[in-house]
């Protein structure tokens, strides 16, 4: 199984995130600060790294982009900022995603899981056909959960993957209303609690990304009171 590098100055989070790794066999590497990680790398060079941006010593964004400077290794923050100037930035200097803390570990796991599939050789045994079975269409959206990839219009659209699963959620029953709690459920496990206005902002995210693509996209419907639906085509 892969080799997965986590670096963090919470010990809280290397602990509790390096038994929900390592309960999916992967083997981890733990490490308190960028310098320590960086040093460690260059012995045992991970298959990704998952990289918290404010550490001491030397924080992520510098991490990644020294490592940058001779590998190309999946990496995806943790950060507990939300400003989007720094996941901009961050995106440019070539990181794979971001997660907010607190964060659910299901979703570090699937997350980690979808990048590694992403980096990884493709099969030449799955044909195209196959692949796109599994893809979920409607209308000018297309979603497919394997590579973790969204276009509308054909142009891609890069969501998070809480975005993602907020989405595929809508997708799925067009026309159908799906209340605050039922998109909570999809995107979220009981490891962290949210409340009604994170969906709210997933949801806001989710209509600027699609909007920066097309300016007439208005496929997110809002029922006050009631929740969101995708409308039907």
């Amino acid at each position: 199984m892969p080799t997965i590098a986590l670096v963090d100055d919470d010990r809280n989070i290397l602990t509790s995130v390096s038994i929900a790794l390592e309960a999916e066999g992967y083997r981890i590497l733990t490490y308190t600060d960028g310098a320590s990680a960086l040093e460690g790398f260059k012995t045992n060079p991970p298959d990704l790294a998952i990289l918290d941006i404010k550490m001491p010593r030397m924080d992520g964004m510098e991490l990644l982009r020294r490592v940058r400077q001779k590998a190309d290794m999946p990496v995806i923050f943790l950060t507990s900022k939300d400003e989007e100037i720094d996941e901009l930035f961050g995106l440019k200097m070539g990181a794979d995603d971001f997660i907010r803390k607190p964060f659910s570990q299901r979703l570090l796991v699937e997350r980690v899981k979808a990048v590694l599939r992403r980096a990884a050789p493709k099969d030449g045994q799955q044909t195209k056909e196959q692949l796109d079975a599994k893809a979920l269409e409607r209308g000018q959206l297309r979603m497919d959960p394997e590579r973790h990839t969204c276009t509308w219009k054909g142009e891609p659209v890069t969501l998070t993957v809480t975005e993602f699963l907020i989405l595929q959620a809508l997708a799925q029953r067009p026309g159908v209303v799906k209340s605050r709690n039922a998109l909570m459920d999809a995107a979220y496990d009981d490891q962290v609690y949210v409340d009604d206005r994170t969906i709210d902002s997933h949801i806001k995210r989710l209509r600027k990304k699609f909007k920066s693509v097309d300016d007439d996209f208005e496929m997110i419907e809002t029922l006050y009171g009631v929740g969101y639906r995708f409308k039907e085509v």
